[in-house]
This record gives structure tokens, C-alpha cells and sequence, in this order.
């Protein structure tokens, strides 16, 4: 390469580097460092070597200065089931509706789009409490079933249900985004052909849609998994104390608790985690692409 494309080449990456480097790479270096280290008294760090932050959560405290204390893997576990159903529920209420998108007229699928998109520009905290409304023993849904004749009201609010609500109605735009370019992608000709070849509607959908749509599929679950896992802002309105996610675990440990060094850690196993997430994406995006290129 000549010297003079490199340094053009060099001009271009060096801004791009130094945001990633300041924003991103330095902050989670401050993170990876606290959360080996142990807590001050009174708040802050210490500086001495401290691995038990993770020990308390899995398995190796000293139990003198930390205890192992199964009740943070319960809530972990807790993270990523809640998670896992709001993938899933995204993906029923948005696989559907971006078929239905994708047959309107252009005037009508940009105004569907417009309205998928049209929640962004609430605030997050207002739509939450429409929920906390929405939800609440004298709210909407026990005031209908109350008018309806059941007296005793459903206990909706701060359960996992109600954490369920919110982030499948805060993620549906992340999932539906990916679902609809699949789809709209979709070339009607194979569906033609399959169905000329004697394939069935159901056969038709699991060997020739499904397939073509999962990349969709796919991206959107990631979108969507990765900041349900760490939410902490839906648990604490709708789920309160009683769901209790690693990201308000989190978010308890650096201000309430003021224990830097364990918040920092938790924080980094659910990095590993995301980590993890973002690895099996790609290697399965490599495997369908390599497959495709053999074809």
C-alpha cells in the first residue's frame, strides 16, 4: 500500500479509535480493575488484590470477609429467564405482524413503520408508568374485571409478570426492525415454486420461510436479549423489590450500598455473558454463511 493511502487510511481509523478507546475501552478497564479489588469501609476501593467479589457470587468467597451466597445466582438466573420469555414474547407479538407489514401498500407499511418506531420519541419513564397504571389494583385491567363481576383484584403489579410486560413493550421495535427486512426480503417466487412442488403451507413456512427469515430472527434476539439482561429500570418500577435483576443488583450495589468493587464485578459477569452471546451470533452467522457459499 502506498505511504500515502496509509496515512489517509491512518486519519481515517485514528478518530474512530480514540472515541472507542475513551468511551468504551477505558471505562470498562476501570470496571475490570475495581472488581478485583476490595471494598472500602466507608465506600470507594482499597487497593489491595481481592478476588472474593466474585467468590460471593460464584462459589469461592473465603467465608470470613465474604460468603458464598446462592440468592445472587438465583437472581442471575432470575436475568436470564426474564429475558429469555421477552425474546421469545417479541418475537410472537412481531414475526407475525411483519408479514402483515410487508403485504400493505408502500403509503401503508411506512405509516406502520412510523408507528412501530413512534414510542421512541416518549420518554421511557412516562410509558413506564402508564404501565404502573395499567397494572396497579385499582387500575385499568381490576377496574374491567371489577366491572365484570370479580371483585377480588389480580395482583399484576411488582411481579415477573409485570417485568415481563414492560420489556416486551419496551423491545418490540428492536425485534420487529430485524424480523421486517427479512421478510420484506422474501422472494415470493420460492414460495411459488415449493407450493408448485406439493409442499403444504406448514412445509412451505419450515422449509423455505424459516429458514430465510432466521438471520431476522436471529439479530433481533440479540437486540433484544442483551438489554433485557441488564435492565434495571423496568424491575424497579414494575417489579419493585420483589424482582430483583442482576442490573438493579447492580445499580443497588453502587449507590445504595456503596460497594464499588462487587457491583463492578457483577457488572463484569454480565459482560462475560453478553460476551458469550455476541460469540455464538457470529460463529452461527459464519456457519449459515459458509454453508450458503458451499451451495
Amino acid at each position: 500500500m502506498p505511504l500515502r493511502e496509509r496515512l489517509r487510511l491512518v486519519g481515517l481509523l485514528t478518530p474512530v479509535t480514540l472515541i472507542i478507546g475513551v468511551f468504551f475501552l477505558a471505562p470498562l478497564s476501570i470496571m475490570a480493575l475495581y472488581s478485583l479489588l476490595e471494598p472500602g469501609l466507608y465506600g470507594g476501593v482499597e487497593w489491595n488484590f481481592y478476588p472474593d467479589n466474585f467468590g460471593r457470587v460464584l462459589g469461592w468467597a473465603d467465608g470470613v470477609n465474604e460468603e458464598f451466597d446462592p440468592v445472587y445466582l438465583e437472581i442471575i438466573l432470575r436475568s436470564f429467564k426474564l429475558a429469555a420469555l421477552t425474546v421469545l414474547a417479541t418475537l410472537a407479538l412481531c414475526y407475525p405482524a411483519a408479514f402483515w407489514v410487508a403485504r400493505q401498500p408502500e403509503r401503508m407499511r411506512n405509516f406502520c413503520l412510523f408507528l412501530i418506531t413512534l414510542p421512541f420519541f416518549t420518554s421511557l419513564i412516562v410509558r413506564l408508568y402508564a404501565w404502573l397504571l395499567i397494572l396497579r389494583p385499582s387500575g385499568v385491567i381490576n377496574t374491567a374485571l371489577a366491572a365484570l363481576g370479580f371483585y377480588n383484584p389480580v395482583e399484576l403489579i411488582y411481579t415477573e409478570t409485570a417485568v415481563l410486560i414492560g420489556m416486551t413493550y419496551i423491545f418490540i421495535p428492536f425485534m420487529f426492525m430485524p424480523v421486517y427486512a427479512s421478510v420484506e426480503k422474501l422472494d415470493k417466487r420460492l414460495l411459488e415454486a415449493s407450493a408448485d412442488l406439493g409442499a403444504s403451507r406448514w412445509q412451505s413456512f419450515w422449509k423455505v420461510i424459516f429458514p430465510l427469515t432466521l438471520p431476522g430472527i436471529a439479530a433481533g434476539s440479540i437486540i433484544v436479549f442483551i438489554p433485557s439482561l441488564g435492565n434495571f429500570i423496568v424491575p424497579s418500577l414494575l417489579g419493585g423489590a420483589r424482582v430483583l435483576m442482576i442490573g438493579s443488583l447492580v445499580e443497588q450495589q453502587f449507590l445504595a450500598a456503596r460497594n464499588w468493587p462487587f457491583g463492578a464485578a457483577l457488572a463484569m459477569l454480565l459482560m462475560a455473558a453478553v460476551l458469550v452471546c455476541l460469540v455464538l451470533y457470529v460463529l452461527a452467522q459464519g456457519r449459515n454463511s459458509a454453508q450458503e457459499a458451499s451451495r
